[in-house]
């Protein structure tokens, strides 16, 4: 009986420990999760002959987080959004970025627009204040990248993709 007992009563100890420890360290403090983060589903994509390592954001989850709490993105490296139905309209915004990127709308694999250089928000700024970045027209795919690195691998409106490696 003692060989059970007492291993139950070493964990409920230090459950209650760790309890009274944030207790004692703030009532009020919000407790927040660890997360674990775990790599995304990579492939490999091609603007004209520039490969980029893409990062696939091809759920609701993955695309609301985008890159947000990044703190570096590696030339050559991005996130590829896919999204589910084809031709939509998507906004992004830069809701807890902590890089600047360039922002590149793809429609049938061509680049359709890139916004250059889009900045990260200035600190305190409210969601309602963000600055929301859309497309007149409708895409199938966004591109996120380094800022400046669209400019660097040449690429323009017109620019095609080889998107044969994503599997969608």
């Amino acid at each position: 009986m003692k060989q059970i007992l007492l291993p139950i009563l070493a964990v409920f100890a230090f459950i209650l420990a760790v309890g009274l420890f944030f207790q004692k360290t703030g009532a009020n403090t919000k407790f927040k999760a660890l997360v674990i983060p775990t790599p995304l589903n990579q492939k490999v994509i091609y603007v004209n002959q520039t490969k980029i390592n893409a990062e696939i954001a091809d759920t609701e989850v993955l695309r609301e987080k985008g890159l947000s709490g990044r703190k570096e993105l590696k030339e050559g490296s991005g996130m590829l959004f896919i999204f589910k139905n084809k031709d939509i309209f998507p906004v992004f915004w830069m809701k807890d970025m902590l890089i600047p990127i360039d922002i590149v709308w793809i429609n049938d694999d061509k680049i359709v627009k890139i916004d250059k250089e889009v900045p990260i928000p200035e600190a305190g700024t409210t969601d309602q204040n963000l600055k929301k970045y859309t497309f007149r027209e409708a895409v199938d795919y966004i591109l996120e990248v380094p800022a400046g690195f669209s400019d660097a691998s040449g690429f323009k409106v017109g620019s095609l993709l080889d998107l044969s490696r994503i599997g969608k």
